[in-house]
Protein backbone atom coordinates (compact mmCIF):
# COMPACT_ATOMS: atom_id res chain seq x y z
CA UNK A 1 0.00 0.00 0.00
CA UNK A 2 1.62 3.24 -1.16
CA UNK A 3 0.78 6.36 0.86
CA UNK A 4 1.62 9.83 -0.43
CA UNK A 5 1.35 13.16 1.37
CA UNK A 6 1.48 16.44 -0.55
CA UNK A 7 0.86 20.06 0.34
CA UNK A 8 -0.49 21.25 -3.00
CA UNK A 9 -0.74 24.95 -2.06
CA UNK A 10 -4.14 25.26 -3.71
CA UNK A 11 -5.95 22.31 -5.30
CA UNK A 12 -7.35 24.44 -8.12
CA UNK A 13 -3.91 25.86 -8.89
CA UNK A 14 -2.09 22.52 -8.86
CA UNK A 15 -4.63 20.96 -11.22
CA UNK A 16 -3.28 23.31 -13.88
CA UNK A 17 0.27 22.03 -13.30
CA UNK A 18 0.21 18.40 -14.48
CA UNK A 19 -1.26 17.16 -11.19
CA UNK A 20 -3.06 14.22 -12.81
CA UNK A 21 0.10 13.19 -14.67
CA UNK A 22 2.06 13.31 -11.39
CA UNK A 23 -0.65 11.31 -9.65
CA UNK A 24 -0.62 8.64 -12.33
CA UNK A 25 3.17 8.46 -12.26
CA UNK A 26 3.40 8.06 -8.48
CA UNK A 27 0.39 5.69 -8.37
CA UNK A 28 -0.62 6.01 -4.71
CA UNK A 29 -3.17 3.80 -3.01
CA UNK A 30 -3.86 6.67 -0.62
CA UNK A 31 -3.14 10.35 -1.30
CA UNK A 32 -3.25 12.88 1.53
CA UNK A 33 -3.47 16.52 0.47
CA UNK A 34 -2.92 19.65 2.54
CA UNK A 35 -3.62 23.32 1.90
CA UNK A 36 -6.38 22.70 -0.62
CA UNK A 37 -7.48 26.35 -0.21
CA UNK A 38 -11.03 25.59 -1.34
CA UNK A 39 -14.49 24.69 -0.08
CA UNK A 40 -15.81 21.15 -0.31
CA UNK A 41 -17.70 21.67 -3.57
CA UNK A 42 -14.68 23.35 -5.15
CA UNK A 43 -12.43 20.43 -4.21
CA UNK A 44 -14.95 17.99 -5.67
CA UNK A 45 -15.05 20.02 -8.88
CA UNK A 46 -11.24 20.20 -9.09
CA UNK A 47 -10.93 16.42 -8.68
CA UNK A 48 -13.79 15.46 -11.00
CA UNK A 49 -11.54 13.90 -13.63
CA UNK A 50 -9.77 11.61 -11.15
CA UNK A 51 -11.27 8.12 -11.03
CA UNK A 52 -10.88 5.18 -8.69
CA UNK A 53 -10.68 6.99 -5.36
CA UNK A 54 -13.00 7.55 -2.44
CA UNK A 55 -12.60 11.26 -1.62
CA UNK A 56 -12.89 12.83 1.83
CA UNK A 57 -12.62 16.60 2.34
CA UNK A 58 -12.24 18.87 5.34
CA UNK A 59 -12.42 22.54 4.39
CA UNK A 60 -11.87 25.57 6.59
CA UNK A 61 -14.74 27.83 7.53
CA UNK A 62 -12.69 30.70 6.10
CA UNK A 63 -12.86 30.51 2.31
CA UNK A 64 -9.68 29.93 0.33
CA UNK A 65 -7.72 28.96 3.44
CA UNK A 66 -6.07 25.80 4.75
CA UNK A 67 -8.04 22.58 4.10
CA UNK A 68 -7.20 18.88 3.75
CA UNK A 69 -8.37 15.91 1.70
CA UNK A 70 -7.80 12.15 1.51
CA UNK A 71 -8.14 10.17 -1.72
CA UNK A 72 -8.23 6.44 -1.00
CA UNK A 73 -8.61 3.53 -3.41
CA UNK A 74 -9.73 1.34 -0.53
CA UNK A 75 -12.80 2.54 1.33
CA UNK A 76 -11.90 3.22 4.99
CA UNK A 77 -13.86 1.65 7.81
CA UNK A 78 -14.68 5.16 8.95
CA UNK A 79 -13.62 8.80 8.56
CA UNK A 80 -13.65 11.63 11.09
CA UNK A 81 -12.87 15.32 10.72
CA UNK A 82 -10.93 17.45 13.18
CA UNK A 83 -9.77 16.46 16.65
CA UNK A 84 -12.84 17.41 18.66
CA UNK A 85 -11.64 20.86 19.78
CA UNK A 86 -13.70 23.60 18.18
CA UNK A 87 -10.96 26.24 18.21
CA UNK A 88 -8.77 23.97 16.09
CA UNK A 89 -11.47 22.40 13.97
CA UNK A 90 -12.58 25.63 12.27
CA UNK A 91 -9.61 25.46 9.91
CA UNK A 92 -10.09 22.07 8.22
CA UNK A 93 -6.66 20.81 9.24
CA UNK A 94 -7.21 17.16 10.14
CA UNK A 95 -8.87 14.10 8.57
CA UNK A 96 -8.61 10.65 10.13
CA UNK A 97 -9.34 7.51 8.12
CA UNK A 98 -9.57 4.17 9.90
CA UNK A 99 -8.40 1.04 8.12
CA UNK A 100 -8.31 -2.54 9.38
CA UNK A 101 -4.65 -2.38 10.35
CA UNK A 102 -4.11 1.29 11.26
CA UNK A 103 -5.42 4.81 11.61
CA UNK A 104 -4.28 7.37 9.04
CA UNK A 105 -4.24 10.97 10.26
CA UNK A 106 -3.68 13.61 7.58
CA UNK A 107 -2.79 17.03 9.00
CA UNK A 108 -1.90 20.53 7.90
CA UNK A 109 -0.23 21.91 11.01
CA UNK A 110 -0.68 25.65 11.68
CA UNK A 111 2.14 27.95 10.63
CA UNK A 112 3.43 30.22 13.40
CA UNK A 113 3.36 33.09 10.89
CA UNK A 114 5.40 36.24 10.47
CA UNK A 115 6.90 37.63 13.67
CA UNK A 116 5.85 34.32 15.28
CA UNK A 117 2.50 35.87 16.17
CA UNK A 118 0.79 32.47 16.21
CA UNK A 119 3.55 30.55 17.99
CA UNK A 120 1.64 30.14 21.27
CA UNK A 121 -1.39 28.81 19.40
CA UNK A 122 0.86 26.46 17.44
CA UNK A 123 2.39 25.11 20.66
CA UNK A 124 -1.05 24.33 22.05
CA UNK A 125 -2.10 22.72 18.76
CA UNK A 126 0.91 20.40 18.91
CA UNK A 127 -0.01 19.29 22.42
CA UNK A 128 -3.65 18.72 21.52
CA UNK A 129 -2.98 16.73 18.36
CA UNK A 130 -0.43 14.59 20.21
CA UNK A 131 -3.09 13.74 22.81
CA UNK A 132 -5.45 12.86 19.96
CA UNK A 133 -2.85 10.58 18.33
CA UNK A 134 -2.02 8.87 21.60
CA UNK A 135 -5.68 7.98 22.15
CA UNK A 136 -5.89 6.45 18.69
CA UNK A 137 -2.65 4.56 19.27
CA UNK A 138 -4.17 2.70 22.22
CA UNK A 139 -6.62 1.10 19.74
CA UNK A 140 -4.41 0.37 16.73
CA UNK A 141 -1.20 1.76 15.14
CA UNK A 142 -1.20 5.29 13.74
CA UNK A 143 0.22 6.81 10.56
CA UNK A 144 0.42 10.59 11.01
CA UNK A 145 1.34 12.51 7.87
CA UNK A 146 1.26 15.95 6.37
CA UNK A 147 2.85 19.35 6.33
CA UNK A 148 3.97 19.60 9.96
CA UNK A 149 5.48 23.06 9.40
CA UNK A 150 8.69 22.39 11.31
CA UNK A 151 12.24 21.45 10.40
CA UNK A 152 13.33 19.16 13.22
CA UNK A 153 17.13 19.44 13.10
CA UNK A 154 19.81 21.35 11.24
CA UNK A 155 19.88 18.46 8.75
CA UNK A 156 16.34 19.43 7.75
CA UNK A 157 16.95 23.07 6.82
CA UNK A 158 19.51 24.68 4.54
CA UNK A 159 20.24 27.79 6.60
CA UNK A 160 19.75 26.61 10.15
CA UNK A 161 21.69 29.27 12.02
CA UNK A 162 20.09 32.30 10.36
CA UNK A 163 16.56 30.90 10.82
CA UNK A 164 16.80 29.51 14.36
CA UNK A 165 14.27 31.15 16.71
CA UNK A 166 13.59 33.79 14.07
CA UNK A 167 11.58 32.03 11.37
CA UNK A 168 8.29 30.20 11.70
CA UNK A 169 9.01 26.49 11.47
CA UNK A 170 12.43 26.55 13.10
CA UNK A 171 11.96 27.81 16.63
CA UNK A 172 12.85 25.80 19.69
CA UNK A 173 9.17 25.73 20.63
CA UNK A 174 8.25 24.03 17.36
CA UNK A 175 11.27 21.73 17.44
CA UNK A 176 10.30 20.66 20.97
CA UNK A 177 6.76 20.06 19.75
CA UNK A 178 7.96 17.55 17.15
CA UNK A 179 10.40 16.02 19.62
CA UNK A 180 7.45 15.32 21.92
CA UNK A 181 5.79 13.21 19.21
CA UNK A 182 8.99 11.22 18.79
CA UNK A 183 9.48 10.80 22.53
CA UNK A 184 5.95 9.40 22.73
CA UNK A 185 6.80 6.68 20.24
CA UNK A 186 5.94 8.18 16.86
CA UNK A 187 8.87 7.66 14.49
CA UNK A 188 9.97 10.08 11.77
CA UNK A 189 10.12 7.35 9.15
CA UNK A 190 12.17 9.13 6.51
CA UNK A 191 14.88 10.12 9.00
CA UNK A 192 14.78 6.66 10.60
CA UNK A 193 15.65 5.01 7.28
CA UNK A 194 17.87 7.88 6.05
CA UNK A 195 19.72 9.04 9.17
CA UNK A 196 22.29 11.23 7.45
CA UNK A 197 20.75 12.16 4.10
CA UNK A 198 20.00 15.81 3.35
CA UNK A 199 16.80 16.22 1.36
CA UNK A 200 14.10 18.89 1.45
CA UNK A 201 10.37 18.97 0.77
CA UNK A 202 9.64 22.73 0.68
CA UNK A 203 11.30 25.70 -1.00
CA UNK A 204 10.31 29.34 -0.91
CA UNK A 205 9.06 30.76 -4.18
CA UNK A 206 11.50 33.63 -3.58
CA UNK A 207 15.19 33.88 -4.50
CA UNK A 208 15.06 30.93 -6.94
CA UNK A 209 15.19 28.70 -3.86
CA UNK A 210 14.19 25.41 -5.44
CA UNK A 211 16.77 25.65 -8.21
CA UNK A 212 19.40 26.38 -5.55
CA UNK A 213 17.95 23.67 -3.25
CA UNK A 214 17.69 26.17 -0.43
CA UNK A 215 14.95 24.22 1.27
CA UNK A 216 13.36 22.79 4.39
CA UNK A 217 12.13 19.29 5.20
CA UNK A 218 8.76 19.98 6.80
CA UNK A 219 6.58 17.20 5.32
CA UNK A 220 6.55 13.94 7.23
CA UNK A 221 5.22 10.48 7.85
CA UNK A 222 5.35 9.74 11.57
CA UNK A 223 4.20 6.26 12.54
CA UNK A 224 3.73 4.15 15.61
CA UNK A 225 7.01 2.33 16.23
CA UNK A 226 5.36 -1.07 15.85
CA UNK A 227 4.69 -0.30 12.18
CA UNK A 228 8.38 0.03 11.29
CA UNK A 229 8.69 -3.64 10.40
CA UNK A 230 6.10 -3.23 7.62
CA UNK A 231 7.30 0.13 6.23
CA UNK A 232 9.58 0.45 3.21
CA UNK A 233 10.45 2.83 0.40
CA UNK A 234 10.31 6.11 2.28
CA UNK A 235 10.74 8.80 -0.37
CA UNK A 236 10.87 12.55 -0.86
CA UNK A 237 9.85 13.17 -4.47
CA UNK A 238 12.00 16.16 -5.43
CA UNK A 239 11.32 15.53 -9.10
CA UNK A 240 7.59 16.29 -8.77
CA UNK A 241 6.61 19.92 -9.30
CA UNK A 242 3.37 21.88 -9.15
CA UNK A 243 3.62 23.28 -5.61
CA UNK A 244 6.21 24.88 -3.36
CA UNK A 245 6.20 21.48 -1.59
CA UNK A 246 7.00 18.14 -3.16
CA UNK A 247 5.23 14.90 -2.26
CA UNK A 248 6.58 12.48 0.35
CA UNK A 249 5.67 8.80 0.54
CA UNK A 250 5.95 5.49 2.32
CA UNK A 251 4.97 1.92 1.47
CA UNK A 252 3.20 -0.19 4.07
CA UNK A 253 3.46 -3.93 3.45
CA UNK A 254 0.74 -5.85 5.27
Amino acid sequence: MKLISWNVNGIRAVMKKEFIESLNSMAPDILCLQETKAQDNQVVEALKDIDGFHIYINSAVKKGYSGTAILSKKEPLGVTYGIGIEEHDQEGRVITAEYKEFYLVNAYVPNSQNELKRLDYRAQWDKDILTFLQKLDTKKPVVFCGDLNVAHTDKDIKNAKSNYNKSAGYTQTEIDGLSAFIECGFVDTWRYFNPDEIKYSWWSYRFNSRAKNTGWRIDYFLTSRRLLEVISDTEIHNDVYGSDHCPVSININF
